[in-house]
């Protein structure tokens, strides 16, 4: 009998580290292990507004998957589709051709995407920030405003591009106005004579009463005043009804010119979960404390997607959705796996939020490690410090650091790339969201070859 299939699906924090795992605690004939990821990177997303703003390059967030793995094999695709009864996963490749990737232990983390609302316009006008493309398009966006301003003799087309909306009053939503009002303050000043800096305004709405509320009452009062002390208008209980080419309108009846509506208001497990007819809670495949999908043979689902019980907290919640929970759920399924496969037990899973840090741009930020309240100048050094010791190789955590001291002493060149130009840079141009095969065709493809239908 040959050595088992084991296949991850996906390359993000949970999935390289599941396979980075595997690699260190199985023999190289114990098991065959693929990894299945469109892209050949592992994407180091609390960055990407930085990589927005143009403080750090995207090779800098994005190491390589190659670099880190060394025995596992890479699939360059998605799965679009799982066949539990024929342990067999349906991979589009990035050519377009589909395969049939068997599997004897299958590892599910395809993570999130950006949730949306059923709100005219949102699909076909908003823009998101959830991949390394989004992000570097938002720039190049951005950075068109503000030249097509300064080029144009028309007053209210002038407002209009000058007017940026933000969506999302959690940690992506505050960082992304941050760092992108810092950008654009900048450039108005230096190198856009024509454009009056005070045009230049950045909206933050939330439907939510407070802001970063994942941090507390204090810290979150602390970063709505660090953001409104900078111009950043902020509107809580406050949600988008409707957005146009050039227009956004609000719940509270405000009609906000706009040529730029960027939308970070949460997250949805990947659609995947919906081929699989398995459990779920809130749209996440329900997991127990050693991650197995129960009534599922061979699988196991952590990171975004997956509802993994939260022992710390032992109130019958799950572990919320982030990179700290999904990189830490990795190493501790690789640990289940190699057991599993050597006759021992499992353990569950346990861990206790080391809290989180917010990157404000410049001296701001606002932090909470380990429960201590942080802000100004020692909470931006907690949090850059964190975010090179996360960052997967020392290729990556020096490109990095080197960006921000350059940053720092330099600034910033305000370079459109153009490298996205023919794209809408919508949240449906992206995310492929539709991509995906549904049970039925799941099954008519898997089956075929023994008859069943």
């Amino acid at each position: 009998m040959g050595a088992p299939n084991i296949v991850i699906v996906g390359g993000g924090f949970a999935g390289v580290e599941t396979a980075r795992g595997l690699e260190r605690s199985l023999s190289p004939g114990e098991a065959r292990v693929t990894l299945v990821s469109p892209t050949g990177y592992q994407l180091y997303l609390p960055l990407l507004p930085h990589v927005a703003s143009g403080v750090v390059t995207p090779q800098s967030v994005a190491p390589s998957l190659r670099r880190i793995l060394r025995r596992t094999e890479l699939l360059p695709g998605g799965v679009v589709g799982v066949d539990p009864q024929s342990k067999v996963c349906v991979v589009r490749k990035i050519t377009g051709d589909l395969v049939d990737l068997p599997y004897d232990h299958l590892v599910l983390t395809p993570g999130s995407v950006t949730r949306t609302f059923d709100i005219p316009g949102l699909q076909d006008e908003a823009r998101g920030m959830k991949t390394l493309a989004q992000a570097v398009y938002l720039r190049d966006h951005v950075i068109a405003q503000l030249d097509l301003a300064a080029a144009t003799s028309d007053e209210e087309e002038r407002a209009a591009r000058l007017q940026f909306v933000v969506v999302g009053g959690g940690y992506a939503g505050a960082e992304t106005v941050a760092c992108l009002q810092r950008l654009t303050t900048a450039a108005a000043k230096r190198y856009h004579p024509r454009i009056d800096p005070s045009l230049v305004k950045w909206h933050l709405v939330d439907v939510a009463p407070k802001l970063l509320p994942e941090l507390g009452d204090k810290l979150g009062a602390t970063a709505l005043q660090m953001l409104s002390k900078r111009g950043v208008e902020i509107s809580l209980g406050t949600s988008v009804a409707s957005v146009t080419e050039d227009k956004v309108t609000l719940t509270d009846g405000r009609v906000l010119p706009s040529r730029t509506l960027v939308w970070t208001a949460g997250v949805a497990a990947s659609p995947l979960v919906d081929s699989l007819g398995a459990e779920t809670v809130r749209g996440r495949i329900v997991a127990e404390p050693d991650f197995k999908v129960p009534g599922l043979d061979g699988v196991f689902a952590l990171g975004d997607a997956a509802a993994v019980p939260d022992l710390v907290k032992g109130d019958g919640s799950y572990c919320v959705p982030t990179a700290q929970h999904a990189a830490r759920q990795g190493r501790h399924a690789a640990k289940n796996l190699t057991a599993l496969l050597r006759g021992q037990s499992t353990t569950p899973y346990k861990h206790k939020d080391l809290g989180l840090v917010v990157d404000l741009g410049g001296h701001d930020a606002v932090s909470k490690p380990l429960g201590i309240g942080l802000k100004g100048l020692p909470a931006q050094v907690v949090a850059r410090g964190y975010h090179l010791y996360a960052l997967r190789t020392g290729a990556a955590r020096f490109r990095t650091g080197a960006n921000w001291f350059l940053n720092a002493v330099a600034g910033n060149d305000f370079v459109r790339t153009g490298f996205l130009a023919d794209r809408q840079g919508t949240l449906r141009d992206f995310e492929n969201t539709d991509a995906y095969l549904s049970p039925k065709e799941v099954a008519a493809r898997t089956r075929a070859e023994d008859g069943e239908s």
